[in-house]
Protein backbone atom coordinates (compact mmCIF):
# COMPACT_ATOMS: atom_id res chain seq x y z
CA UNK A 1 0.00 0.00 0.00
CA UNK A 2 1.31 3.36 -0.57
CA UNK A 3 0.22 6.71 1.25
CA UNK A 4 1.35 10.01 -0.14
CA UNK A 5 1.77 12.18 3.60
CA UNK A 6 1.49 16.37 3.00
CA UNK A 7 3.97 18.57 4.52
CA UNK A 8 2.02 21.58 6.94
CA UNK A 9 2.92 25.19 7.02
CA UNK A 10 1.36 27.28 9.88
CA UNK A 11 0.27 31.20 8.43
CA UNK A 12 -0.01 32.34 12.62
CA UNK A 13 1.43 31.23 15.19
CA UNK A 14 1.02 32.83 19.20
CA UNK A 15 2.74 31.12 21.79
CA UNK A 16 0.06 31.86 24.77
CA UNK A 17 1.21 30.20 27.68
CA UNK A 18 3.32 27.61 29.20
CA UNK A 19 2.21 24.15 30.73
CA UNK A 20 3.86 23.10 34.24
CA UNK A 21 5.26 20.30 32.62
CA UNK A 22 7.42 22.70 30.36
CA UNK A 23 4.85 22.21 27.49
CA UNK A 24 3.66 25.47 25.90
CA UNK A 25 0.21 26.49 24.83
CA UNK A 26 0.22 27.51 20.97
CA UNK A 27 -2.87 29.33 18.97
CA UNK A 28 -1.98 29.06 15.26
CA UNK A 29 -3.11 28.12 11.98
CA UNK A 30 -2.38 25.24 10.54
CA UNK A 31 -2.33 24.17 6.86
CA UNK A 32 -1.73 20.96 4.95
CA UNK A 33 0.18 21.77 1.35
CA UNK A 34 1.15 19.66 -2.17
CA UNK A 35 4.42 18.64 -0.69
CA UNK A 36 4.70 15.01 0.20
CA UNK A 37 6.69 12.27 1.93
CA UNK A 38 5.46 8.72 0.57
CA UNK A 39 4.79 5.85 2.38
CA UNK A 40 4.84 1.80 1.29
CA UNK A 41 3.82 -0.64 3.31
CA UNK A 42 3.73 -4.30 2.99
CA UNK A 43 2.92 -7.20 4.66
CA UNK A 44 3.47 -10.88 4.52
CA UNK A 45 2.16 -13.98 5.30
CA UNK A 46 3.73 -15.19 8.72
CA UNK A 47 6.46 -17.55 8.42
CA UNK A 48 7.16 -20.53 11.41
CA UNK A 49 5.71 -20.30 14.79
CA UNK A 50 6.33 -17.06 15.64
CA UNK A 51 3.70 -15.05 17.32
CA UNK A 52 5.75 -11.71 16.97
CA UNK A 53 5.55 -9.92 14.00
CA UNK A 54 8.28 -8.37 12.46
CA UNK A 55 8.37 -4.78 11.47
CA UNK A 56 11.12 -3.08 9.40
CA UNK A 57 11.25 0.68 8.51
CA UNK A 58 13.71 1.89 6.13
CA UNK A 59 13.79 5.08 4.38
CA UNK A 60 15.97 6.99 1.34
CA UNK A 61 17.51 9.54 3.71
CA UNK A 62 20.09 7.97 5.86
CA UNK A 63 19.52 10.73 8.47
CA UNK A 64 16.19 9.08 9.53
CA UNK A 65 16.26 5.92 12.25
CA UNK A 66 14.76 2.54 11.41
CA UNK A 67 14.14 2.16 15.28
CA UNK A 68 11.84 3.65 18.13
CA UNK A 69 13.52 7.09 17.14
CA UNK A 70 11.67 7.13 13.75
CA UNK A 71 7.62 7.84 15.08
CA UNK A 72 6.80 6.28 11.61
CA UNK A 73 8.57 2.84 13.69
CA UNK A 74 6.24 3.87 16.87
CA UNK A 75 3.03 4.57 15.08
CA UNK A 76 3.50 1.13 13.66
CA UNK A 77 4.28 -0.56 16.47
CA UNK A 78 1.07 0.87 18.12
CA UNK A 79 -1.08 -0.89 15.69
CA UNK A 80 0.49 -4.18 15.27
CA UNK A 81 0.68 -4.46 19.34
CA UNK A 82 -2.43 -3.51 20.21
CA UNK A 83 -4.30 -5.88 17.84
CA UNK A 84 -1.87 -8.41 17.96
CA UNK A 85 -0.62 -8.10 14.47
CA UNK A 86 1.27 -11.63 13.08
CA UNK A 87 2.08 -10.89 9.88
CA UNK A 88 5.87 -8.77 8.77
CA UNK A 89 5.23 -5.70 8.21
CA UNK A 90 7.86 -3.32 6.28
CA UNK A 91 7.91 -0.11 5.60
CA UNK A 92 9.90 2.80 3.40
CA UNK A 93 9.62 5.97 3.62
CA UNK A 94 10.42 7.90 0.70
CA UNK A 95 11.26 11.52 2.10
CA UNK A 96 11.09 14.64 0.19
CA UNK A 97 9.89 17.42 3.15
CA UNK A 98 12.79 18.41 4.89
CA UNK A 99 13.76 17.26 7.89
CA UNK A 100 14.03 19.73 10.69
CA UNK A 101 12.02 22.52 9.09
CA UNK A 102 9.17 23.15 10.70
CA UNK A 103 6.88 21.73 8.04
CA UNK A 104 5.90 18.61 10.16
CA UNK A 105 6.87 16.03 8.41
CA UNK A 106 7.73 13.40 10.59
CA UNK A 107 4.28 13.58 12.35
CA UNK A 108 2.59 13.80 8.71
CA UNK A 109 4.37 10.14 8.13
CA UNK A 110 3.51 8.79 11.63
CA UNK A 111 -0.61 9.78 10.76
CA UNK A 112 -0.57 8.48 7.19
CA UNK A 113 1.37 5.39 8.58
CA UNK A 114 -1.99 4.96 11.45
CA UNK A 115 -4.16 5.81 8.58
CA UNK A 116 -2.16 3.08 6.54
CA UNK A 117 -2.53 0.37 9.00
CA UNK A 118 -5.79 0.92 9.79
CA UNK A 119 -6.88 0.25 5.74
CA UNK A 120 -4.68 -2.74 5.45
CA UNK A 121 -5.39 -4.51 8.02
CA UNK A 122 -8.98 -3.91 8.05
CA UNK A 123 -9.07 -2.99 11.43
CA UNK A 124 -12.26 -0.08 11.16
CA UNK A 125 -10.82 2.68 13.44
CA UNK A 126 -13.23 5.56 13.17
CA UNK A 127 -11.48 8.79 12.50
CA UNK A 128 -12.12 10.19 16.89
CA UNK A 129 -9.78 6.72 17.52
CA UNK A 130 -7.19 7.93 15.11
CA UNK A 131 -6.44 10.74 16.16
CA UNK A 132 -6.62 9.62 19.91
CA UNK A 133 -3.60 6.76 18.81
CA UNK A 134 -2.60 9.86 16.86
CA UNK A 135 -1.89 11.95 19.70
CA UNK A 136 0.00 9.91 21.83
CA UNK A 137 2.83 9.74 19.25
CA UNK A 138 2.62 13.31 18.91
CA UNK A 139 0.41 16.73 19.53
CA UNK A 140 0.31 17.42 15.73
CA UNK A 141 -0.36 13.64 14.17
CA UNK A 142 -3.81 14.06 14.77
CA UNK A 143 -4.14 17.65 12.27
CA UNK A 144 -2.85 15.54 9.67
CA UNK A 145 -4.42 12.60 10.52
CA UNK A 146 -7.48 15.25 9.44
CA UNK A 147 -5.46 16.82 6.59
CA UNK A 148 -7.60 19.93 6.69
CA UNK A 149 -6.72 23.71 7.64
CA UNK A 150 -7.26 23.80 11.14
CA UNK A 151 -6.80 26.22 14.06
CA UNK A 152 -4.88 24.40 16.94
CA UNK A 153 -4.73 25.21 20.20
CA UNK A 154 -3.57 23.78 23.73
CA UNK A 155 -0.36 21.82 22.56
CA UNK A 156 -1.69 21.25 19.25
CA UNK A 157 -4.49 18.69 19.94
CA UNK A 158 -7.38 21.07 20.20
CA UNK A 159 -8.41 21.48 16.54
CA UNK A 160 -10.90 23.61 14.76
CA UNK A 161 -11.32 23.08 11.01
CA UNK A 162 -10.97 26.12 9.02
CA UNK A 163 -13.45 25.71 5.61
CA UNK A 164 -11.56 28.29 3.04
CA UNK A 165 -8.26 30.18 2.97
CA UNK A 166 -7.95 33.74 0.97
CA UNK A 167 -4.71 32.39 -0.19
CA UNK A 168 -4.33 29.26 -3.04
CA UNK A 169 -0.73 28.90 -3.74
CA UNK A 170 2.91 29.00 -1.26
CA UNK A 171 6.15 28.96 -2.33
CA UNK A 172 8.50 27.20 0.19
CA UNK A 173 12.15 27.78 0.70
CA UNK A 174 14.03 25.00 2.93
CA UNK A 175 17.42 27.13 3.65
CA UNK A 176 19.63 24.06 3.60
CA UNK A 177 20.27 23.33 6.91
CA UNK A 178 17.62 22.47 10.10
CA UNK A 179 16.63 24.05 13.23
CA UNK A 180 16.29 22.02 16.51
CA UNK A 181 12.37 22.74 17.75
CA UNK A 182 13.70 21.92 20.81
CA UNK A 183 16.30 24.66 21.51
CA UNK A 184 13.89 26.98 19.96
CA UNK A 185 11.42 26.72 22.52
CA UNK A 186 14.16 26.70 25.18
CA UNK A 187 15.40 29.87 23.91
CA UNK A 188 11.78 31.15 23.72
CA UNK A 189 11.40 34.09 26.07
CA UNK A 190 7.15 34.34 26.15
CA UNK A 191 5.71 37.68 26.34
CA UNK A 192 2.27 36.24 28.41
CA UNK A 193 0.31 39.46 28.51
CA UNK A 194 -2.70 39.52 26.98
CA UNK A 195 -1.80 38.01 23.78
CA UNK A 196 -3.51 38.87 20.25
CA UNK A 197 -4.04 35.12 19.89
CA UNK A 198 -6.63 35.37 22.80
CA UNK A 199 -9.03 37.40 20.98
CA UNK A 200 -9.37 35.61 17.99
CA UNK A 201 -7.17 34.04 15.37
CA UNK A 202 -9.85 33.31 12.85
CA UNK A 203 -11.66 36.82 11.96
CA UNK A 204 -8.75 38.37 10.48
CA UNK A 205 -8.75 35.83 7.55
CA UNK A 206 -11.85 38.07 6.41
CA UNK A 207 -10.28 41.22 6.03
CA UNK A 208 -6.90 41.99 3.74
CA UNK A 209 -5.30 44.18 6.83
CA UNK A 210 -6.28 41.26 9.20
CA UNK A 211 -4.88 38.43 7.22
CA UNK A 212 -1.61 40.19 7.27
CA UNK A 213 -2.18 40.80 11.34
CA UNK A 214 -2.75 37.11 11.22
CA UNK A 215 1.03 36.14 9.58
CA UNK A 216 2.99 36.25 12.72
CA UNK A 217 5.25 34.23 14.10
CA UNK A 218 5.99 34.28 17.77
CA UNK A 219 8.83 31.93 17.58
CA UNK A 220 10.66 34.07 14.55
CA UNK A 221 12.05 36.42 17.35
CA UNK A 222 14.25 33.69 18.29
CA UNK A 223 15.09 31.58 15.14
CA UNK A 224 15.77 34.78 12.88
CA UNK A 225 17.97 36.59 15.52
CA UNK A 226 20.14 33.25 15.73
CA UNK A 227 20.06 32.61 11.87
CA UNK A 228 19.96 35.89 9.57
CA UNK A 229 20.13 33.51 6.28
CA UNK A 230 16.38 32.58 7.42
CA UNK A 231 15.26 36.07 7.64
CA UNK A 232 16.90 37.18 4.52
CA UNK A 233 15.01 34.42 2.48
CA UNK A 234 11.61 35.73 4.58
CA UNK A 235 12.46 39.46 2.93
CA UNK A 236 13.03 37.82 -0.69
CA UNK A 237 10.05 36.52 -0.60
CA UNK A 238 8.00 39.37 0.26
CA UNK A 239 10.10 41.10 -2.63
CA UNK A 240 9.45 38.54 -4.99
CA UNK A 241 5.67 39.65 -4.42
CA UNK A 242 4.31 37.32 -1.99
CA UNK A 243 1.17 38.40 -0.28
CA UNK A 244 3.15 38.07 3.11
CA UNK A 245 5.98 35.70 4.63
CA UNK A 246 6.53 33.95 6.98
CA UNK A 247 8.57 31.06 8.90
CA UNK A 248 6.96 27.95 9.89
CA UNK A 249 6.57 26.43 12.82
CA UNK A 250 10.18 26.78 14.70
CA UNK A 251 11.76 26.79 10.92
CA UNK A 252 13.99 26.40 9.41
CA UNK A 253 11.51 26.73 6.49
CA UNK A 254 9.43 30.09 5.17
CA UNK A 255 6.88 30.95 3.25
CA UNK A 256 5.25 33.06 0.82
CA UNK A 257 1.90 33.03 0.21
CA UNK A 258 0.23 33.93 -3.31
CA UNK A 259 -3.25 34.50 -4.43
CA UNK A 260 -2.23 32.70 -8.11
CA UNK A 261 0.05 30.22 -9.52
CA UNK A 262 1.30 32.20 -12.15
CA UNK A 263 2.54 34.73 -9.41
CA UNK A 264 3.71 32.13 -7.66
CA UNK A 265 5.74 30.32 -10.13
CA UNK A 266 7.60 33.78 -11.10
CA UNK A 267 8.88 34.23 -8.27
CA UNK A 268 10.18 30.57 -7.78
CA UNK A 269 11.95 31.44 -10.85
CA UNK A 270 13.31 33.61 -9.12
CA UNK A 271 14.32 32.23 -5.88
CA UNK A 272 16.05 29.26 -7.37
CA UNK A 273 18.79 31.19 -8.00
CA UNK A 274 19.84 31.40 -4.25
CA UNK A 275 22.89 29.31 -3.51
CA UNK A 276 22.13 26.36 -1.27
CA UNK A 277 18.21 26.42 -1.00
CA UNK A 278 15.93 23.87 -1.68
CA UNK A 279 12.44 25.92 -3.33
CA UNK A 280 8.70 23.93 -3.48
CA UNK A 281 6.01 25.33 -5.32
CA UNK A 282 2.80 24.22 -3.26
CA UNK A 283 -1.04 24.50 -3.33
CA UNK A 284 -2.24 24.81 0.10
CA UNK A 285 -4.90 21.80 0.54
CA UNK A 286 -8.17 22.87 1.27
Amino acid sequence: MKIRAPAKINVGLRVVGKRADGYHLLDTVMVPVSLYDEIYITKSIRKGRSCTAKLTVTCDNPAVPSDEGNIVFRAADLIIKENSINEPVAIHIVKRIPIGAGLGGGSSDAAATLIAMNSLFRLNYSMRRLKKRGYSLGADVPFFIGRMPARARGIGERLTPIKSLPWNWAIIVYPGFPVATSWVYRNFQAKLTKPMANTSIISPLKKSFGQRRLLVNDLETVTLARYPRIKFLKEELNAKGAAGALMSGSGSAVFGLFDSRGKAAWALSRLQKEDGVQTFLVRLLT
